[in-house]
């Protein structure tokens, strides 16, 4: 049987209901026929134009709220990359023949992400159902008192809905700002650690419902030695970041006492055990020893390390991983590796906010790493760690936390 060819553009033109196309900087890059219909906007007044400009909010109605909802609704499907669909709005327009004359008009709108190939939201598909004639049919001239009755609590009931939703996302504001602030008093304060120039980044979710239970820790050892770790707790709130602080002690001190990173990990593993919340969390542990210019490292479900040589070459530290914490009913040996390193290597560890999209596979995030350390072989911790977040994170910001810690050896 032939394939049929299918031409997409003709299919979107011809697609009922209004849907619209806009950049993740809220500009119409098309609309589809039923859209440039019920809108009373020619394509030519939509294209290349800010929504705002074609459709402002109508200025003589003190209450009115569309414009502020349906742009905090797109911009947050661009930062989060997820569908975002509102409550029924009310969001007059302006009669396109007679300026300064507003029209009543209801939608259900919905937002949804369109992805580039790169992960990234490209496009923002705005599909809006029109139902002010449903409110008019209960409500309007010639309806009788019980259908006005109605229209009343409908709009009643959608604008009580609408608060609703706006008091949550004001709590799980406050939620995660006690989050990000209890993040920051357990996490060690980033700097240089001993005799190894080391940069941390830590980047915090974009959304007030995604903080999460990402964290580090560089230890002290004996002989000027370096322990490197980085863990991330499942879930999000303030729940992961409670746990986060528990692990992250508990590993910090491990590392102090065992003789190398499988036993502070097997350590930790039996602690996790004894914490709720804590089972399947990943964490990843190295042992840098300055004497014979070695990295030992052990990964409990974690993304492997980098290794970053002074010829631009990168190796992933992937030879002794096993599964995360408390993941398995009985308690097991973890394995561990050791590499060697040449002076001037760098040694980056990362969560996976760096580099995993939920449209790829993990090599192609771990490609593109590579390619990021490569290119910015010549540079000192520091400018290394803000270019590997330039490069790797979304613009509009991640719906991840990420933590990144980057150590010239």
């Amino acid at each position: 049987m032939r394939k049929p060819q299918i031409d997409y553009a003709a299919v979107f033109r011809a697609l009922p209901g209004m849907v619209a196309l806009l950049t993740p900087d809220l500009v119409y890059a098309d609309a589809n026929d039923d859209f440039v219909r019920l809108s009373g906007r020619t394509r030519e007044q939509l294209l290349g134009r800010y929504i705002f400009d074609v459709f402002p909010e109508n200025p003589n109605d003190p209450a009115a709220a569309g414009m502020r909802e349906t742009e905090a609704s797109m911009l947050r499907t661009v930062a989060t990359g997820e569908r975002d669909t509102m409550a029924l709005l009310r969001y007059d327009i302006e009669d396109p023949q007679r300026p300064g004359v507003w029209q009543e008009h209801y939608w259900s709108p919905v937002n949804a992400p369109v992805l580039g190939s790169d992960g990234r939201v490209a496009l923002v598909a705005h599909r809006v159902e029109e139902v002010t004639e449903l409110i008019r049919a209960f409500g309007g001239p010639g309806g009788d008192s019980r259908s006005r009755v109605l229209e009343a609590e409908l709009y009643t009931r959608a604008r009580e809905l609408q608060e609703v939703n706006e008091r949550l996302r004001r709590a799980h504001a406050r939620e995660r700002e006690v989050a990000l602030a209890l993040q920051a008093a357990m996490l060690p304060a980033p700097g240089p650690s001993g005799q190894h120039a080391a940069a941390v980044r830590y980047r915090p979710a974009v959304g007030a419902l995604n903080v999460c239970g990402d964290w580090y820790d560089l230890a002290d050892l004996p002989g000027g030695n370096l322990a490197v770790a980085v863990g991330d707790v499942v879930g999000h709130g303030l729940a992961a970041a409670g746990v986060m602080g528990q692990l992250r002690s508990a590993l910090s001190a491990a590392c102090r006492v065992a003789d190398g990173p499988a036993q502070a990990l097997e350590a930790l593993g039996l602690y996790a055990r004894s914490v709720d919340g804590a089972e399947s969390t990943t964490a990843v542990t190295t042992f840098i020893d300055r004497d014979d210019h070695s990295v030992t490292y052990s990964s409990a479900g974690h993304p492997p390390p980098a290794l970053l040589h002074p010829d631009g070459t990168v190796t992933f530290l992937d030879q002794a991983t096993d599964p995360p914490l408390a993941a398995r009913p009985e308690h097991l040996p973890r394995p561990q590796a050791r590499t060697p390193y040449a002076e001037g290597s760098t040694l980056v560890l990362y969560t996976d906010g760096l580099i995993e999209r939920r449209t790829e596979d993990i090599d192609t995030g771990l490609g593109r790493l590579a390619d990021s350390l490569t290119r910015h072989r010549q540079s000192d911790p520091e400018t290394l760690a803000d270019a590997l977040l330039a490069d790797l994170l979304p613009a509009t910001g991640n719906s991840d936390d990420t933590v990144l810690i980057a150590v010239r050896l």
